[in-house]
């Protein structure tokens, strides 16, 4: 049985694929809520209120070495580390997806720390562990997929919430992220990473 190895697929505007050199020893997930505490005089306890979940986290170890070919590991580590880059397409760092086996994590990566433990004479660094820590990031689509919705060939009205990204509404909408122009076009907006939380969004319909 061959192995399997992981891969980080980008979907933003420069679709590729990352595959890493050595499969991670673990991974974690961690998910957890958000409650508000609320103090009731006469009580010997606040009250807890259920806000929302948080995004679960997945977290890994990648390790990368490059000895044996003598070659700068910085190759490949800055694969990744460019994920934290903004998309110049999507004025946001590019979705993507932690494939291995059963696990397909889609999300962001939200942190890289980089360790660099072995160099050559001349100082080139040819071993490095990177610490990733990915944040799930859910389309709307996939949040509200039990509740009915109009159809996304009608010009219909959406309000822009804290937090969100035009090319959301777009992979939402369309099921494609790169068509945010088509909205920023019916809204005049000239800058998407500046626009009013709550205001209300033309989507036009797409022919």
């Amino acid at each position: 049985m061959s192995l399997t190895k992981a891969k980080i697929i980008v979907e933003g505007s420069d679709r590729q694929e990352i595959e890493v050199l050595f499969n991670p020893k673990e991974y974690r997930l961690e998910s957890s809520n958000k409650f508000a505490w609320q103090t009731i005089p006469g009580l010997n306890a606040p009250i807890a209120q259920f806000v929302s979940g948080e995004a679960t986290t997945l977290s890994m170890d990648l390790f990368f070495d490059t000895y044996e070919q003598g070659s700068d590991v910085r190759t490949h580590t800055s694969k990744v580390v460019k994920l934290l880059e903004v998309d110049k397409d999507l004025h946001a760092p590019p979705p993507c997806r932690f494939v291995w086996g059963s696990l397909n994590f889609k999300g962001v990566i939200e942190k890289v720390s980089q360790k660099f433990t072995m160099f050559l004479d001349s100082g080139i660094p040819v071993r490095a562990t990177l610490t990733v820590s990915f944040k799930a990031v859910m389309s709307m689509k996939e949040q509200f997929q039990h509740i009915p919705r109009q159809s996304a060939d009608r010009t219909k009205q959406k309000p822009f919430n804290q937090g969100d990204q035009l090319w959301m509404m777009a992979a939402h909408e369309y099921e494609n992220p790169g068509l945010w122009r088509a909205i920023a076009r019916a809204n005049k907006i000239d800058n998407p990473r500046h626009i009013e939380a709550g205001r209300k969004l033309i989507v036009p319909r797409l022919d």
